[in-house]
């Protein structure tokens, strides 16, 4: 076996904790996995693991090895990334997150296509609505509706995305048109919300007449799953917070009808996460120039006007 594969395995079974996680990761089954961190520990001569019956949790020895380990990961990606700029034949793997909903749309329909022009770049991708840790998972590239708030990653701003309230006509009929931002909590709507452990959407921000105030709305239920809080309004089960492109569809044909214009949520952005030093991978220049340009052509499109382009890149 490879030194170096037994390195990621040993690096990656630190970071999640778990053999069959770490197999995962690099599409080894748990037995290979097993094997590489027994055939490494044979070379050290150490035990790099304390061993229990969920979780493994790197001994001393595993500790200082690992801060070595990773080093040589990114020393050796990093040099990997350099032969392929200048040999303009980007190669390796790429691990991409995206939240389902914008995921499914824009990004993960655009793989193939990707790959047909970088046939030697392979890319793993995860579509999840949860907080994913980008540094602990080991993602290269994470595109999010939101704002960066991990200084040790950078963000390339793709495009900003305008967001709205909306209901259906059954639920507005039965429930009443609110009069303002603050009849959805006194009238007690029924706020259908994307929560998951670590969520921030506990409350709406909305811009109103004063300036921008949060409400703590409340409803029946929630989901972790954006596209199942669409489906629910759809079904006149509540009140919805999304992106305007997510739901334009649903609102020109009337199946949806925005509310409290004067008082809509706070616009966030669509934008491109990455560790600091990732960007020097041509990998990642290419899936982030590429995604960021499918998205404002497809984002204009779903909105039937021209995308106007946010491009920037914030320390």
């Amino acid at each position: 076996m490879s030194y170096l594969d037994n390195v990621r395995v040993f690096v990656r079974v630190v970071e999640l904790g778990t053999l069959s996680a770490a197999g995962r990761d690099q599409r080894v089954t748990p037995a290979v996995a097993s094997n590489r961190i027994k055939e490494l520990e044979r070379h050290l001569g150490v035990r790099l693991f304390n061993r229990t019956t969920r979780k493994l949790s790197p001994t001393e020895h595993g500790r200082v090895f690992y801060e070595g380990a990773v080093k040589i990961i990114e020393a050796v990606n990093e040099a990997e990334a350099a032969i392929a700029d200048l040999s303009r034949n980007p190669k390796g793997s790429l691990r991409i997150t995206a939240p389902l909903g914008i995921g499914r749309r824009l990004i993960a329909s655009g793989i193939p296509e990707f790959h047909d022009k970088y046939p030697d770049i392979e890319v793993r991708v995860r579509l999840s609505d949860h907080n994913v840790d980008i540094l602990a998972e080991g993602v290269d590239v994470a595109f999010k509706l939101g704002v960066l708030e991990d200084s040790n990653l950078r963000m390339r701003g793709i495009l900003k995305c305008e967001r709205v309230l909306c209901a259906s006509p059954a639920y507005l009929a039965r429930r009443g048109m609110p009069a303002n931002a603050d009849a959805l909590i006194t009238d007690k709507h029924d706020c259908l919300l994307l929560r998951y452990p670590g969520s921030k959407e506990y409350f709406w921000t909305l811009v109103t007449p004063e300036g921008p105030r949060k409400f703590e709305v409340a409803g029946p239920y929630d989901s972790d799953d954006g596209d199942v809080l669409t489906q629910w309004a759809l079904e006149d089960r509540g009140i919805i917070n999304k992106p305007r492109f997510e739901v334009n569809s649903h609102l020109k044909d009337g199946r949806l009808i925005e509310i409290l214009k004067d008082s809509p949520p706070a616009s966030v952005q669509l934008a491109a996460i990455y560790p600091h030093k990732r960007f020097q991978d041509p990998k990642v220049r290419l899936m982030i120039d590429f995604m960021a340009e499918r998205c404002q052509r497809l984002i204009g499109r779903l909105l039937d006007e021209e995308p106007a382009a946010l491009e920037e890149t914030i320390d």
